[in-house]
């Protein structure tokens, strides 16, 4: 059985009417999960909002009252980032369920999700792209608080790159971050590019492989296939996180790398070997997705491939256009990153 830490609250993360991101995509998506029958494989739990002390760990102290300020008069976090009164809440409540997520690997899970987590734009003390408390790394300071966890790999296929989540762990060399994303001179938030690779003691255990618009399944694939098993199980984690947005999706409104939902199932299944090959824990993260429809789908997908259920959707492939350029940016890297690890 897999955890799936779900609460009706969830559907009030919701940014506005004329906003990209509307809360209805978690009840959906289990209302999907139902009608296909895959609930019979999930056990739903209701998640409870973190803790201070759990958002302390992360963020400056100022920057949670800022967010509880706006949360209760309303307002904006930044240009692009409603603060619609309550908001604190439904966002301590998403880091909740990524946080006990978390938890129930160390006890009785083997897999677990939380379909309102991932908000990678978070860092310590700002945030934007819809944002407000990055529940991966309230995640990964509880548990290297409370159990004393010391290794994690996030993997991170959103289409936006996860700077929140770099920069919080950019000299931390337990923390190993692989962002794929579209390139940063295409997308906000603008970063995210080949050469970002970590500092200190850190340098060498963040990835960032960027694809220019339209790469398409075939590229993400061959990068996944060629970067990510190998340094996964070199680096040997004792918890995997995987950032799983669909925001890739080629219908997706804000950006253009045109996935389709067959790839969904195809990484979720992979990412699943590489936990059963090393530490047999992995905490997801459904992530954006703001085609609504084609996320619950997508979702669904990543669902079957964590079960290995093979009645996923399908539609026709979109054309792969940018494989050539792919393979001279993965060779790039590469050549970066054979200092680090054996590639």
């Amino acid at each position: 059985m897999i955890k799936f830490y779900y609460h009706e609250r969830y559907n009030e993360y919701d940014l506005g009417e004329n906003h990209p991101l509307i809360g209805d995509k978690p009840r959906r998506t289990l209302n999907f999960l139902k009608k296909r029958k895959i609930d019979r494989y999930l056990e739903i739990k209701e998640p409870k909002p973190c803790e201070e002390k759990d958002l302390l760990r992360v963020h400056t102290r100022e920057y949670i009252e800022k967010v509880r300020f706006l949360s209760r008069i309303g307002g904006y976090l930044s240009i692009d980032t409603p603060a619609p009164r309550g908001i604190f809440e439904i966002a301590s409540l998403a880091c909740g369920g990524s946080k006990e997520g978390g938890e129930s690997l160390l006890k009785d899970s083997k897999i677990s999700i939380n379909p309102l987590g991932g908000f990678h734009h978070a860092s310590r003390d700002a945030s934007s792209g819809f944002c407000f408390f990055n529940d991966i790394a309230v995640t990964i300071e509880y548990l290297r608080n409370r159990y004393r966890v010391k290794k994690f790999a996030v993997i991170d296929l959103d289409v936006h790159h996860a700077n929140g989540t770099q920069y919080i762990y950019y000299k931390d060399p337990d923390v190993l971050l692989i962002s794929f994303h579209q390139d940063g001179r295409t997308l906000y938030p603008g970063s995210g590019f080949i050469e970002e690779i970590g500092e200190n003691e850190g340098k060498g255990y963040t990835i960032n492989l960027p694809f220019l618009p339209g790469s398409g399944n075939e590229s993400y694939k061959r990068a996944f296939d060629e970067i990510v098993p190998d340094i996964v199980l070199q680096f040997k984690p004792d918890i995997i996180i995987y950032q799983s947005g669909v925001d890739t999706h080629h219908s997706d409104p804000l950006a253009d790398i045109l996935l389709t939902y067959p790839i969904y199932f195809y990484f979720a299944r992979e990412i699943k070997k590489l936990s059963e090959k090393t530490c047999n824990k992995l905490l997801v993260l459904f992530g954006g997705g703001y085609n609504s429809d084609a996320s619950v789908k997508s979702y669904y997908n990543i669902v079957c491939g964590l079960l290995g259920v093979e009645e996923i959707v399908r539609e026709e492939d979109i054309p792969d256009t940018k494989l050539e350029i792919t393979i001279e940016r993965i060779k790039e890297l590469k050549r970066i990153l054979s200092d680090y690890w054996s590639i």
